[in-house]
């Protein structure tokens, strides 16, 4: 009896399943709201109707959280909004996913998240390769041990908030790399170059006394010749002075003995 039920309950779900408004129903891109029947490893199943269920894949659920497994997202006997990715009637197969109800926001996040971009992050969980961040949005980032190492060489902790530099940003594989170790490394390279500059112009400076010593000099030299010029015309002036003015009478003597 038990399997003539189980026979006709499986008949039952076939002639939903060709139905000729199934297709049109359940069409690729139509939404609906079904009932958590069923939670998985891989994802969780939902009932859209007696007969017809669905099934979404774990990485469906969320664009900016990394779901381990659905239980962490959803429970059962709750209801889920979903829209329907694939239809395969033949095999009776729904793919539903949650996610896709909204858009994609990381073609936004990587106007946001760009390499050097600084970003206040809090640090949710640390293993023995780096640690898990929650950045704005809701996103989640990762950053390497070596990249948590604080200005006092001490490694931060989980639950402490601190800035963070974008090393890495990756739309395809949705994976952010940081580092906060980078802030304050990069200050010290601002401050080393500003050090570098200061030494370099320090020449110029120099240079530009030699300059002023050496146009200093020729400015000595010149007025030691206009001094020089100065008295020597003074002195032509006097010795002509001095010399006897010769009389008319004299002159014209001088001219006739020329004669």
């Amino acid at each position: 009896m038990r399997e003539k039920m189980k026979v006709l309950k499986e008949d039952d779900e076939r002639r939903n399943w060709t139905k000729q408004d199934v297709l049109t129903k359940y069409g690729v891109g139509t939404q609906h709201k079904g009932l958590v029947r069923n939670l998985t490893n891989f994802g969780l199943f939902l009932e859209l109707e007696e007969g017809i269920d669905g099934l979404v894949h774990v990485s469906d659920l969320s664009w900016t959280k990394k779901i381990k497994h659905p239980s962490e997202f959803v429970k059962v006997g709750e209801d889920l909004d979903v829209v329907v990715l694939e239809l395969d009637v033949e095999n009776r197969r729904l793919a539903l996913g949650h996610k896709q109800l909204e858009e994609n926001p990381w073609d936004t996040f990587e106007s946001v998240f760009t390499p050097g971009s600084v970003h206040r992050c809090t640090i949710v969980q640390k293993s023995e390769k780096g640690v898990t961040l929650e950045l704005p949005y809701g996103i989640e980032g990762f950053a390497t041990l070596k990249n948590i190492v604080k200005e006092d060489g001490k490694q931060a902790d989980a639950g402490e908030t601190l800035d963070f530099v974008v090393l890495e940003f990756s739309k395809e594989d949705k994976k952010i790399y940081l580092s906060h170790s980078k802030t304050f490394a990069e200050k010290e390279e601002k401050s080393s170059d500003k050090g570098a500059k200061g030494k370099s112009a320090a020449p110029f400076k120099k240079g530009g006394s030699a300059i002023d010593k050496i146009n200093k000099d020729v400015e000595k030299s010149t007025l030691g010749d206009l001094e020089a010029l100065s008295a020597l015309k003074e002195q032509m002036t006097a010795n002509t002075q001095k010399a006897p003015k010769k009389s008319a009478k004299s002159t014209k003597e001088d001219e006739e003995e020329s004669e």
